[in-house]
């Protein structure tokens, strides 16, 4: 059997380069296809060494730096691969590769991270920070999207098999493709996040991702200013750079991107983790429980698959059910309140069941019973 894994880009790393890198565990055979393949060689280990094969943007002058301008071309570029000798495509999607062209032969199952975000439910939150909701240029980039999102509807189409990383993103789905799909919460690498061999001091709180602007990092930092005696340290860097600097006090720490063993240290030395985010899944407070360290999340979105809120027998975390200020101080008031506090061996237990090895059984599983059922449906 031929195989084909599909990526949208390869550039950075991120929760969907953990799901791929867990894919191709699970099929070291497959070919690896994507947009553009820009990945630095020092993550690139963390794929064996794989490049991908690319499609024209790949050749585009200056694609390396600002291949994301070229959004308009992405579904053209994706439809550009030939895949046409395969019998299995794997998609790994958060934007375009589940619009490969396929034939009524092929099994085509696509891991779902989210719908396009910026076509679908989160296009303000991208483009009003950026002055483009509003004029001529707000009204092209918005037809622009506007075609993208019919795009990305038709070629819905195209997909055998949805797999959702989230129930949240199985009900986005249905929304916006009117399509089922199985749930297979993607991969957290429990083997690496692991608590420290010597108790944590705990004397700060911590936040990480990339600043873009749905993840409220700038919510978290402002947050702090009316808690001056907790200290925060924040980790990761992006467009949103200047807000966090603007929304951040003396209590703040931004400590920029770190690498991976840092990232740990950090998770491990947290009184909490602080997630502000309406995430698809959101793997960092995973990773954060893996380590030993409770979660203090927006109650939306991923989290609430993943973090058991406080009045839970087994808690791993403190809900809040707003994006303010207002609602984070609340809950860190919240949790240093708890008459019991957090057991933080059930934080481990609870990242357990989004281990790799679990992720590699649900989707061997579930791509062996969608085969046999394609092959039996074309005989």
């Amino acid at each position: 059997m031929r195989i084909a894994v599909v990526h949208d880009w390869l550039d950075t790393w991120g929760g969907g380069e953990n799901v791929l890198a867990e894919i191709l565990r699970v099929y070291p055979q497959a070919d690896l296809y994507a947009l553009v393949d820009f990945l630095p060689e020092a993550l690139r280990q963390r794929l064996s060494g794989r490049r991908a094969r690319t499609s024209f943007l790949q050749h585009v002058p200056g694609a390396r730096r600002h291949f994301r301008l070229l959004l308009p071309l992405f579904p053209r570029a994706i439809e550009s691969l030939d895949l046409l000798p395969y019998d299995l495509v794997v998609s790994s999607s958060h934007a375009v590769a589940k619009g490969v062209r396929t034939t009524p032969s092929q099994l085509h199952i696509c891991y779902c991270h989210t719908p396009m975000r910026y076509a679908w439910d989160l296009r303000d939150a991208y483009l009003r920070p950026r002055g483009l909701t509003t004029g001529v240029r707000g009204a092209l980039v918005n037809r622009v999207l506007d075609r993208l999102r019919d795009w990305d509807r038709a070629s819905s189409t195209r997909v055998t098999h949805f797999i959702a990383n989230s129930q949240f993103v199985r009900d986005r789905i249905a929304r916006c493709y009117d399509r089922t799909a199985e749930v297979i919460h993607p991969p957290v690498d429990t083997d690496f996040f692991t608590p420290g061999d010597t108790p944590a001091t705990r004397d700060y709180y911590f936040a990480a991702s990339r600043w873009v602007p749905y993840k409220r990092i700038d919510l978290v930092a402002a947050a702090f200013r009316a808690l001056p005696e907790r200290r925060l340290i924040i980790a990761g860097d992006g467009p949103e750079a200047d807000r966090v600097r603007a929304a951040a006090g003396n209590n703040v720490e931004l400590v920029g991107h770190v690498p991976r063993e840092k990232m740990r240290e950090l998770l491990r030395g947290a009184r909490a983790f602080v997630f502000a985010a309406e995430e698809d899944f959101g793997i960092l407070p995973v990773e954060a429980q893996a380590c030993g360290t409770p979660v203090i999340a927006y109650g939306r979105g991923g989290a609430r698959e993943t973090v058991r809120d406080a009045a839970d027998a087994r808690a791993t975390g403190v809900l809040f059910d707003a994006q303010s200020e207002e609602s984070i101080v609340d809950a860190i008031h919240r949790f240093e309140a708890l008459q019991v506090p957090i057991d933080l061996t059930n934080c481990r237990a609870n990242s357990l069941a989004f281990s790799a090895p679990r992720f590699a059984a649900e989707l061997i599983a579930f791509i062996e019973r969608t085969r046999r059922e394609f092959v039996a449906a074309t005989r």
